[in-house]
């Protein structure tokens, strides 16, 4: 039986998922409301997948993902998001998480994501996969497509409205860090403040109104 740790900060999400993979014969080890609790959680239930969402608060899905392969190489991980841009696919995959799956797709596309990813293969839901391939044919990239991961992630925390000394908690690095970054990402950007950054991510679809 494919052994699964649900990584939500919504308490009746992860009661939903439990129930739908359980009638599909695939068992809930574990459960976390946050990127923080999922790093020890891992390390204690041993899961063959984990199903992390991205919106969370504190240090989010996608840096959880990266700490969380960097604790484990050999973790599998499906990402599940509520965003429907094609910069979030193309970071997840790149951080080295298997599968993603917009939460609009269709419950049995939940176990199908599962079962393909604790295979060890990758998973794309199929409008995420469309929409990749639209973008790359077209020549569209997201503004936050020019970002490294890191910048990345000190951008979206940002956009949502944290201040530099909450980003460097979250990230677990320095205060002058986050300023770097923040520095390169307005640079790269072209934004002049805060606000100019939040409306970026507004317009591609990176953080809901």
């Amino acid at each position: 039986m494919t052994r699964v740790m649900l990584v939500d900060d919504h308490v009746l999400v992860r009661m939903g998922f439990r129930m739908l993979l359980a009638d599909a014969g695939i068992d809930v080890v574990a459960e976390c409301g946050s990127g923080e609790e999922a790093l020890p959680a891992y390390a204690q239930a041993g899961p063959d997948v984990v199903v992390m969402d991205l919106s969370m608060p504190g240090m989010g899905g996608l840096e959880a993902i990266r700490r969380l392969l960097a604790q484990d190489p050999k973790a599998r991980v499906l990402a599940l998001s509520a965003h429907e841009d094609t910069a979030h696919p193309q970071r997840v995959l790149r951080a080295g998480a298997l599968g993603y799956l917009a939460k609009r797709s269709a419950p049995e596309a939940l176990i199908a994501a599962v079962r393909a990813v604790a295979r060890g293969e990758r998973y794309l839901d199929a409008q995420t996969a469309q929409a990749l391939a639209m973008a790359q044919i077209a020549g569209e990239a997201s503004p936050a497509a020019v970002l490294s991961e890191r910048e990345f992630s000190v951008f979206l925390h940002l956009a949502r409205g944290l201040s530099v000394a909450q980003i460097a908690a979250a990230l677990n690095v320095s205060p002058s860090t986050v300023g770097t970054h923040l520095y390169h990402v307005k640079q790269k950007l072209g934004a002049s403040n805060q606000s100019e950054l939040t409306l970026v991510a507004l317009r591609w679809g990176l953080i809901e109104a």
